[in-house]
């Protein structure tokens, strides 16, 4: 990308730059609800995981990189060639995180990404951010959760009023003082806008 800022870049320069994202709205945003698995699989991996062949979609590519999304976020479909408007909630969930954490992101950026999906799937959502992590990404949380900020969080740092807090190690925060900058608060009491 040079010395542009990755803002101003399309999405194949983001993902050839390593930027995976996964984002609040499972269908529409995250994946195109009539289209199947594999399709959806080929729309976000086409490029990093060279899904194209002479200008055209290299359909048995396409179609093993979905198995393998499948296979290894134990993904509950009856095949790939279903619409992703097929699967539950916790199931396209971790389709998507599976699509963007096998295309080995070196920075995620994930929104709401426990929000309405069962425990189970919570869970391995969550331990498949932290095992991205420890390989050496930097991961992105973006929640309301704040049990799910901290079981997942070496950093934290809140947004109020369009307004960044300081970034902190998760462990000196509350959740007192969380709800406290939430409601732009400062830890001593005073309106952060006063």
């Amino acid at each position: 990308i040079g010395q542009d800022a990755v803002g101003k870049s399309g999405p194949a320069q983001r993902r050839n730059a390593g930027l995976g994202f996964v984002p609040e709205e499972r269908l529409g945003h995250g994946a195109v609800p009539e289209m199947s698995l594999w399709e959806n699989a080929f729309l976000s991996g086409s490029q990093t995981m060279n899904l194209t062949s002479n200008g055209f979609i290299d359909i048995k590519g396409s179609v093993k990189y979905a198995l393998d999304v499948v296979a290894e976020f134990n993904v509950k479909t009856p095949g790939v060639q279903h619409a992703a408007n097929s699967l539950s909630g916790g199931n396209l969930q971790k389709f998507i995180f599976g699509r963007e954490i096998l295309q080995n992101p070196g920075v995620i950026v994930a929104l709401q990404p426990t929000w309405g999906v069962d425990a189970g799937s919570a869970a391995f959502i969550r331990q498949s951010l932290l095992d991205l992590a420890a390989k050496g990404a930097a991961v992105l949380v973006i929640s309301q959760d704040l049990e799910e900020l901290f079981e997942v969080s070496d950093r934290m740092a809140v947004i109020c009023e369009g307004e960044l807090s300081e970034s902190r190690p998760a462990e000196e925060f509350t959740v007192e003082e969380i709800g406290l900058l939430m409601a732009g608060i400062s830890a001593e009491g005073e309106a952060a806008h006063a």
